[in-house]
């Protein structure tokens, strides 16, 4: 029999509702769970087991009394450190905004709230999203990958990967600027969606590129990240780019049925220095598709291997100009030794940011410049425009898109990597960012003992077809096993 920690998000639910289980020892089983494993894993930056448990009762109470609940009433969830809630620790893992307590709450967090879901900490993450290991954070742990302590969990939403992973909740959300939920869930052995940019609210979130950045879930199953999607989504008037766009019931899509469907197989993709084993899961993978009754079409994405350069100018530029407001006079870290105001800013930055934050700041900063703003910044944006219509042009024939996640497993925390070969991490999953466009990683299996994970791209607010697709190769491989 499993333990309540091992169980699904849509499992814990039912058990709720039919008062097999209360909230409460949901709640509590989860942070004896923590208790025991976050010494090694170092998933969490801060708890809130008091205020948890008083919200768990309160569930409980409701449906002793036959009240109507949320739609994911009782279910333990953790949030990403860069998403404000109010009188929370909220520091997107930087010393800049050591000390921060949130004066509100984000959207995401207010609707998991009316949801009654029970939220139970803030993970830890790369220092302002930037990052793919979450080694950059100022907090003073190192969060480690649960199936091998001596690797990385990804990032730059890595605690959220490891809490699931771990089953130290049932859904944790993510933000991914370039990768950020998708790659730490392949490294993890999670499921993790990057939604359509404009498809869930970004109001509350410490940005770091603004016309990038989108939340998402990580969770056990496809399942779940669909329970978890449908709260999520939707317009929200303090955010003007959530498009008016209905929400249907992801759940409904999740039939199993995926005979007929097209699916796009970019031989940009396919690229040398696919690890052997990554590739072998891959084309498993396929083949899994293929046996389900879907049509496999070879198709181009040309602008591909212009992706992670036209990232690395667009992301820092919009990562400049957002980070400018952390000054050192209004909130956050003021350093204690200036004599004049040209001091306190650069002091205060300099002592606040990390080397990964300064650098990107540097590297925005200069191609914004007067000189090179035209021979970078905007050339950067037209090559997004013309990376953009690959995919449009790609789903006039397909109906999604399929791809490896990374081009390896995790690799080890002492890996010495330079900062261009971490960039490089995200090749596979910048891209989507850069089109606006869903992907979702799913774990299709191992490799050197380590989990694989497989990207299914969509149409823009085409969530339900990756989220059908990916339902039905996940019940395919479990079958198997």
């Amino acid at each position: 029999m499993k333990k309540i920690y091992e169980l699904t998000a849509f499992e814990i639910k039912e058990k709720i509702l039919n008062r097999e289980l209360t909230s409460e020892e949901v709640v509590k089983a989860i942070f004896d769970r923590i208790e025991e494993t976050d010494g090694e894993i170092g998933s969490f930056v801060s708890l809130r087991k008091e205020k948890a448990i008083e919200e768990a009762k309160a569930v409980d109470y409701k449906i002793q009394n036959g009240e109507t609940v949320g739609a994911l009433a009782g279910i333990p969830v953790a949030i990403k450190d860069n998403m404000v809630s109010i009188g929370e620790p909220s520091q997107s893992a930087s010393k800049i905004l050591e000390g921060y307590e949130g004066i509100y709450d984000a959207t995401v967090v207010k609707k998991l709230k009316d949801a009654d879901a029970i939220i139970i900490g803030k993970t830890n993450m790369d220092e302002f999203a930037m990052g793919s290991t979450t080694t950059t954070s100022a907090y003073e742990k190192t969060t480690k990958n649960p199936w091998d302590l001596d690797r990385v969990p990804g990032g730059s939403s890595g605690g959220g990967a490891t809490s699931v992973a771990s089953n130290q909740c049932y859904i944790s959300l993510g933000s991914d600027t370039g990768g950020s939920i998708r790659q730490p869930a392949s490294f993890c052995g999670v499921v993790g969606l990057k939604p359509t940019y404009g498809r869930i609210s970004r109001y509350g979130l410490m940005a770091f590129a603004s016309s990038l950045d989108q939340i998402g879930p990580f969770a056990k199953t496809v399942k779940d990240v669909a329970l978890a999607l449908n709260t999520l989504a939707g317009v929200d008037d303090y955010d003007s780019t959530v498009e008016e766009v209905e929400v249907p019931n992801y759940l409904d899509y999740l039939t199993g049925d995926i005979k007929g469907m097209k699916i796009g197989v970019p031989k940009e993709y396919f690229i040398e220095g696919l690890n052997p084993g990554v590739k072998k899961v891959v084309d498993e993978a396929l083949e899994t598709f293929k046996s389900l009754g879907a049509e496999i079409v070879e198709i181009s994405l040309p602008h591909t291997k212009y992706a992670a350069p036209t990232y690395y100018v667009l992301a820092p530029a919009e990562a400049s100009s957002n980070l400018a407001r952390f000054d050192g006079v209004r909130y956050g870290h003021r350093t204690k030794n200036a004599s004049n105001i040209d001091e306190l800013y650069t002091k205060s930055r300099s002592e606040g940011f990390g080397d990964e934050v300064k650098r990107r700041i540097m590297i925005g900063t200069y191609v914004l410049s007067a000189g090179f703003f035209d021979a970078y910044f905007k050339k950067a944006q037209k090559v997004r425009r013309l990376i953009k219509n690959d995919f449009d042009k790609a789903f006039e024939k397909v109906d999604i898109i399929f791809t490896p996640v990374t081009p390896g497993p995790a690799f080890r925390l002492d890996a010495k990597k330079t900062p261009v070969e971490l960039y490089l991490e995200d090749i596979f999953t910048i891209p989507a960012n850069l089109a606006g466009i869903p992907g979702i990683s799913i774990p299709a299996g191992m490799t050197e003992g380590l989990p694989v994970g497989i990207q299914l791209l969509g149409k823009a607010f085409g969530e339900k077809d990756i989220l059908k697709a990916g339902d039905a190769f996940e019940k395919a491989i479990k079958e198997r096993v």
